[in-house]
């Protein structure tokens, strides 16, 4: 598991959109915009059980998440699922999200819904601010 610096720390304690990547079983990427938690080292997500980015990582465990405040100041965190949470706690977690992002329990639950948090273990975590030098192969 890689640490976490306190930069990336705060990015990802704050109400910042991150956008996830997944790999669907023909290759192709899957990139979804989401709300993410952090736990000590493990950022986390909350998504419907069924959803396309929930059936990648059951098939391919890796996952990447990306953010930028600008396009000179992004966090790119490669890692793998560390674990599946379902059942009451994953519906408690996506209220978590919700009351972080938004000031309020989420009320959005469909009928028949189950909520799944996907739990990350980072691998590579990349801060990278102005431009990314050029890398002379």
């Amino acid at each position: 598991m890689h640490e976490l610096t306190e930069d990336v720390r705060e990015r990802l304690a704050s109400a910042a959109v991150w956008f996830v990547a997944t790999t669907c079983p023909d290759g192709s990427p899957h990139v979804s915009p989401m709300w993410v938690g952090l736990d000590g080292d493990s950022p986390w997500f909350n998504t419907s059980v069924g959803r396309v980015k929930e059936r990648n990582l059951r098939h391919d465990p890796r996952v990447c998440l990306s953010h930028h405040a600008d396009p000179f100041d992004r966090v790119q965190i490669n890692g793998r699922v560390a674990r599946f949470v379902e059942g009451p706690e994953a519906e408690r977690d996506m209220d978590r999200l919700a009351q972080k992002y938004l000031g309020t329990p989420f009320e959005w639950l469909l009928p028949g819904e189950r909520r799944v948090t996907v739990v990350i273990e980072p691998l590579r975590v990349r801060h990278v601010v102005g431009v990314e030098p050029f890398r002379p192969r």
